[in-house]
């Protein structure tokens, strides 16, 4: 059974009666994946929790016809929503609410017409340029040109263009890579607004002067973005400093109007966008709008950092800043100041002392963690929002771009990892078809041969020159060739793997970003006690249905790797932030005791698990004792014996009945 979690008003009221795949609701918090019978979170405001068989899910929702009547239904957002397998019964953005919000305005509509013709005007004489550059035969030669202009045209048209570039720049199934590269640098080349308008912003929310709040403030802005700029600060009545995060002003109806605009436009796309990407363009306007909306409310963003203090509070390892909330409101959000170095500061980072190899393992391990473990992931860890602390630890700001994978999502990625290891490409393309890369009932035959060159050619370089930039790069080209879209979370996560591996290779140049990932893996796989986790692992260790032991000792070597690097890593010993942490105990083995109580149950239940495990130890007519004695001897100094079998002995009575009702359940069958 699994358990849908919503509202009675929710879109996923009328399916609860159906098959389904695990959906998650989301009420006020992302923090909170829910799956199994588990407690709902305390931001969940008495969810009703209907219990569903999960076992043939993707065919019964997509069954659902959600063909939209006109261009400002809702049926575009319910699709993702089934595609995320998150249902968000009370969100921000709305096709519907949008149009409400512009058509309400005074003068709504000479400032649609007005707007409008301002970006078809400008839009399209840089259309018509592109166009003459192709009939002319020069198209190739102006690229970088025409880039920089497409780049300084979104800037003059607004922040919702500046936004739009900024998500493009991510999207190789929509852009081209030397556009892309251009439009990266709206990450950071943003134009700040007057500091007497963000100071009048404060105080309007604090309800009071800036100096009974503040005894300083920077006299220029810290950082500036396309939604709003930041501020050093020091709190009158502490003395402590904090970075005060402004709105920038009367944004949210330009917001709205070119939104709505984005919408009546991709109504006239959809066409072309099914030919080209498999899916209707409001859907790409619609994963735009939510997230910008989002963006827009720093509640929101308040709440986005306090679900990360909550994932990383037992961490050591991870710096995440308080949130100061009678400070702040839904355009200013006060927050602790970080004291660090950015982590493109070689020099500085040296300079301060801090361990390069030690800081990289925590940044890689704290950015797999937020993917594969909690599933809410930072969505914009530019160069810019990621310092090394002077102790070793690594700290995250600016959490207004945060994404979510549903446990639905996080187990298929782990398929798609398995199928892989497998070299299983035809399975890998239908992965792709249940993230909601490929439209569903797509023939996904003429995908297998590109993604099997891909992968073979990254093989073929061994992990030690293993690079996500060179298989993105790849992989940006199958995109583009076929009618693949790259649904807006997980151009997130790809742009969060390429920018992360970018600083490592700042700070490191030799630095292997796999060789860190996989040791991690590997021990999660190995000790993971999530039984979706077990399952992934018995599909690894066995290929074509038999063993594989040296692939066994591997996941046993590397995961040993992680566990030794991370209990030994600086950032557990400098400066005392450790004792900070006093409940938490560093691992300093490989804990496989779960896992053993679980493998003997797997062994003694299930009986084709326990015929190629025997046929494992019997293979080619002889005994494989040598294998379980190496087995043995990389895990020798690791297990504690004794407290193995006091937990077994404990486990028997749960063991021993399990094992009659499964030997009464087969009994029964062959009657």
């Amino acid at each position: 059974m699994g358990v849908v979690v919503c509202s009675s008003s929710c879109f996923y009221s009328s399916f609860c009666s159906l098959p389904s795949t695990e959906i998650q609701c989301k009420r006020k918090s992302k923090k909170q994946l829910l799956f199994g019978p588990v407690k709902p979170p305390k931001r969940f405001s008495s969810p009703s929790i209907y219990a569903v068989n999960t076992s043939s899910t993707q065919e019964s929702i997509q069954s659902v016809e959600l063909q939209p009547k006109d261009p400002f239904t809702n049926s575009a957002l319910e699709q993702l929503d089934i595609e995320r397998g998150v249902c968000i019964p009370f969100r921000k953005y709305s096709p519907e609410s949008v149009k409400n919000k512009v058509l309400e305005s005074r003068g709504a509509i000479l400032s649609l017409i007005g707007r409008g013709v301002e970006i078809v005007w400008n839009l399209g004489l840089y259309w018509t340029s592109l166009v003459y550059d192709y009939v002319v035969g020069r198209d190739q030669e102006v690229v970088p040109f025409r880039a920089r202009q497409l780049r300084q045209l979104l800037c003059d048209l607004g922040p919702s263009f500046i936004k739009a570039g900024q998500v493009l720049a991510n999207r190789p199934d929509i852009i081209r890579e030397d556009y892309m590269k251009e439009l990266c640098i709206l990450q950071d080349d943003v134009p700040p607004f007057p500091n007497q308008v963000a100071f009048n912003i404060i105080e309007e929310e604090l309800g009071q002067p800036l100096e009974a709040v503040f005894s300083k403030i920077s006299s220029g802005t810290i950082a500036a973005a396309s939604l709003g700029q930041v501020y050093r600060a020091t709190l009158r009545a502490t003395g402590e400093d904090v970075a005060i995060k402004v709105l920038r002003p009367e944004i949210e109806p330009i917001i709205y109007r070119d939104l709505f605009l984005f919408r009546t436009l991709a109504s006239f796309l959809n066409g072309i966008s099914l030919q080209k990407l498999g899916c209707n363009a409001e859907l790409i306007v619609d994963e735009f709008g939510e997230k910008l909306l989002e963006e827009l409310d720093y509640t929101l963003e308040a709440r986005n950092i306090e679900d990360f203090l909550e994932n990383f509070k037992n961490d050591p390892t991870v710096k995440i800043p308080q949130v100061y909330k009678k400070l702040s409101g839904p355009r200013v959000l006060v927050m602790e100041w970080i004291d660090g170095v950015r982590c493109t500061d070689p020099e500085g980072i040296k300079e301060a002392g801090i361990d390069i190899d030690g800081f990289l393992t925590v940044g890689v391990s704290a950015a797999l963690r937020q993917l594969l473990e909690f599933g809410l992931f930072h969505g914009d860890p530019h160069p810019g929002n990621i310092f090394a602390m002077r102790d070793g630890r690594i700290a995250y700001v600016d959490f207004g771009n945060v994404a979510v994978l549903s446990q639905q999502n996080k187990q298929i990625l782990i398929d798609a990892v398995v199928h892989a290891v497998n070299e299983d490409y035809a399975e890998m393309a239908n992965d792709f078809t249940r993230l909601g890369f490929l439209a569903s009932g797509t023939d996904v035959s003429p995908i297998v041969p590109a993604l099997e060159a891909i992968w073979q050619n990254s093989l073929e370089k061994g992990l030690a020159d293993f690079n996500f930039r060179s298989v993105t790069g790849k992989f940006n080209q199958l995109v583009y060739n076929y009618p693949i879209r790259i649904p807006e979370r997980f151009s997130l996560v790809i742009r969060s793997l390429l920018t992360q591996e970018g600083i490592c290779l700042t700070l490191e140049p030799d630095f292997k970003f796999l060789e860190v990932a996989y040791p991690y893996v590997a021990k999660r796989l190995l000790t993971d006690p999530n039984p979706a986790l077990r399952e992934r692992l018995i599909q690894v260790l066995f290929k074509d249905g038999v063993f594989q032991w040296k692939r066994l000792e591997n996941l046993i070597v590397l995961a040993k790797e992680n566990v030794a690097k991370m209990s030994s890593n600086p950032a557990l010993k400098g400066n005392g932030s450790i004792q900070k942490y006093k409940d938490i105990r560093v691992e300093r083995r490989l804990d496989l005791t779960d896992t053993i109580k679980d493998g003997a149950r797997v062994f003694l239940l299930d009986e084709g698990i326990r015929r190629k495990l025997l046929l494992a130890l019997t293979e080619d007519s002889k005994l494989h004792i040598q294998e379980l004695v190496d087995v043995y001897r990389l895990l020798e100094d690791q297990i504690d014996i004794p407290s193995v079998a006091r937990e077994v002995v404990e486990d028997l009575p749960s063991l021993a009945r399990d094992v009659m009702l499964s030997w009464t359940n087969s009994v029964l069958s062959d009657r």
